[in-house]
């Protein structure tokens, strides 16, 4: 039974971590099937971080704080918008910019705010989002099996951990069962034929990149006022860039995205759960490879080694309409 429980908290810590990566890599999910490459998620969900500290703070208000993460991410998603869309220019790097732009303002404007080095006082009370108890999971604590699954693992999360999970079979639904989808499928495969159609290319693409603005910002949002209690310096870590390596190894689906992230949130949950592995009293793997597992993961869908995954075709390609 106590390994049963030891599985529970292990799967339970992936979830949490996750939800960071699922929100990121649905941004880009929507993003790349319009055929804009968006590198810059790590720079919108850091951005949105720090505002959601600070409004948190400032308000004493987590949902105040998610207000403006999501107006923060959206601000920096036109940026990239106008520049890849209105003014054609290369996506990629667009998308560069937008992580510095974000990386020293979030730096800049902490320490004129706080004086605490670029991080955000610590968040208390009403500016967290807490955990919310889910009804009979006392109830059904003790009972085997099923009860730890729905007390420890189901229930017991945050409001956002929850939201995360929904929009997984929302933008499913959105993506393959609307005309939005439809639309917005074939502007990344083929913009000349939807143009022909009738149908915007330019306010498709625009569309795309408000949710992808608004998906980042809950991301961030989460990062700094539920898995932790305030924004630290550069505090995303890198989880944009996982975020997108999870989206080719999900080959751009929404179930697939979930299955990818909650994989790299697994890995990230062991290295922190289990630092020191010991392999049949043979060997220790040290903590600094398990540390590491999430990126290894990362370098080894990027470099093609896990299925050949097809990008939208139209994807990284500016559109210019024929006369």
């Amino acid at each position: 039974m106590e390994g049963f429980l030891q599985l529970i908290l292990t799967l339970d810590m992936s979830i949490r971590l996750s939800v960071v990566l699922l929100l990121a890599c649905l941004a880009g999910l929507f993003s790349e099937r319009a055929g804009i490459v968006d590198i810059g998620l790590e720079g919108k969900m850091l951005i949105a971080a720090f505002f959601a500290a600070a409004v948190s703070f400032e308000t004493g208000s987590a949902w105040m704080g998610v207000l403006a993460a999501m107006a923060a991410s959206l601000a920096f998603s036109m940026i990239h918008a106008i520049a890849s869309i209105t003014y054609r220019g290369n996506q990629l790097i667009s998308g560069v910019a937008v992580n510095f732009l974000a990386s020293g303002l979030t730096v800049v404007i902490g320490n004129a705010w706080y004086r605490k080095g670029g991080q955000t006082p610590t968040l208390a009370g009403d500016a967290r989002f807490r955990e919310i108890t889910l009804p009979f999971a006392d109830a059904l604590r003790d009972v085997p099996v099923l009860g730890p699954i729905y007390s420890d693992l189901i229930s017991g999360q945050n409001a956002l951990v929850y939201i995360a999970f929904a929009i997984v079979p929302l933008s499913w639904w959105i993506l393959y069962r609307t005309r939005f989808g439809l639309r917005l499928r074939a502007v990344g495969e083929n913009p000349a034929s939807v143009d022909t159609a009738g149908i915007s290319v330019v306010r498709m693409r625009y569309s795309a990149l408000v949710i992808t603005g608004i998906l980042c910002g809950l991301a961030g949002a989460y990062l700094s006022t539920a898995q932790a209690a305030g924004f630290g310096r550069e505090m995303t870590a890198g989880r944009g860039y996982i975020a997108l390596a999870a989206l080719i190894f999900a080959k751009w689906r929404p179930w697939y995205a979930l299955g990818a992230t909650l994989l790299f949130g697994l890995l990230e949950a062991i290295s922190n759960l289990y630092p020191n592995i010991d392999v049949f009293g043979i060997f220790t793997i040290p903590v600094q490879f398990t540390q590491a597992l999430p990126y290894i993961l990362t370098v080894v869908i990027l470099a093609g080694f896990i299925g050949k995954a097809i990008p939208p075709k139209a994807g990284g390609e500016p559109y210019v309409k024929e006369e």
